[in-house]
């Protein structure tokens, strides 16, 4: 079958199935959609949600997702149903509390599912990061000097004392005289970093791009010019393990501002207003899990990273570890089982 045929045979039934959720997510439907509604039926209130109806309907759209993706049909026919059967799971089976069952329904599903959906957003903000860090540390590494082009003088020179092995511990000059003083300190600043790649969004994206430019520019001068100046060891094994998780939040902070940005660039057939209301309350999932990934950043560079008793190895590997751990929860954690088609049902499905 074709996939504009598989298309015309099943599209009314997403159809019915996008209208079921945005009526139950109250999501804002475009104009054309009210008046062309309006002209086709009389007014009246409109029909309760079926329940019965959504989860049939949420069933055969997972058989036509799997259905999709085994027949290589276009990326945008997968996206559509990927879209629809992971918004119909997450209201299928959210609970309406507001405890621990619906702080594992965050964590578990609604967060890397968040992430998934908007992954060139994600690309975006990763090459935006990336890029200018990797050049800004080959430049640094060749040449220390060249970190005065980003910071001063006394800047650099508390660098090389924070990771030159004479302070107690790695990472930072000792102010505080608790490492619970220093993790509320490094929780308002990563939080405050991941607050202005995201808000950044509302200047049409322009303050997200912005921030995270600079925020790879900085870290990529800092990481060259140090080990450039051959503080190798003490500065790797220090950011490797919370690194993962920092790292990756103000990259999602930045994604999550980007889709502010787009929504009030390109509204489409929504007016500005309801795009940014409706990418907000996509973005805001993303939101929560980056500020519980930057509060684990703090904690782990707080308790963990400055520590000298820890052997770099250790912490190599470790580090190593929470990496592979991020990338496959963002990955993988979450996603809807796929359906094996039975021979009825693939005749049925089309």
């Amino acid at each position: 079958m074709t996939p504009r045929l598989f298309e015309a045979q099943n599209g009314p039934l997403w159809d019915e199935l996008e209208q079921a959720l945005d009526r139950a997510e109250k999501r804002p439907r475009d104009k054309s959609q009210d008046k062309e509604k309006k002209a086709a039926k009389p007014a009246g209130k409109p029909k309760p949600l079926d329940g019965a109806r959504l989860a049939e309907l949420y069933r055969r759209a997972c058989e036509h997702l799997a259905l999709s993706q085994a027949r290589a049909y276009p990326i945008h026919l997968t996206q559509r149903l990927e879209s629809l059967t992971q918004r119909a799971h997450r209201l299928i089976y959210r609970r309406h509390d507001y405890g621990v069952a619906r702080l594992r329904q965050l964590v578990l599903i609604d967060f890397p599912q968040a992430v998934r959906q908007q992954r060139w957003y994600l690309l975006a903000a990763t090459l935006l990061f990336v890029v200018p860090a990797i050049a800004m540390g080959l430049a640094c590494y060749f040449d220390p000097g060249f970190i005065l082009h980003i910071a001063s003088a006394e800047q650099a020179q508390e660098f090389d004392q924070m990771y030159s092995g004479s302070e107690r511990a790695l990472g930072r000059t000792r102010t505080a005289s608790t490492d619970w003083q220093m993790f509320g300190y490094y929780v308002m600043h990563n939080i405050g970093i991941g607050f202005q790649c995201f808000a950044g969004g509302l200047f049409l994206g322009i303050g997200s791009v912005f921030f995270i430019l600079f925020n790879g520019v900085f870290l990529g001068a800092v990481a060259g010019y140090l080990t450039g100046r051959g503080h190798v060891e003490n500065f790797w094994s220090f950011v490797v393990t919370h690194g993962a998780f920092e790292l990756t939040a103000i990259v999602l902070a930045g994604a999550a501002g980007l889709q502010l940005g787009h929504a009030l660039l390109a509204p489409g057939r929504h007016t500005r207003l309801q795009a940014l209301r409706r990418a907000a309350s996509e973005a805001i999932v993303i939101v929560y899990g980056v500020i519980g990934m930057l509060v684990i950043a703090a904690a782990i560079e707080a308790f963990w990273s400055s520590a000298r008793w820890v052997l770099p190895e250790v912490k190599y590997g470790v580090g190593g570890a929470c990496w592979l751990f991020v990338f496959a929860y963002l990955g993988w954690q979450g996603r809807p089982a796929r359906v094996s088609p039975s021979p009825a049902r693939s005749v049925h499905a089309g």
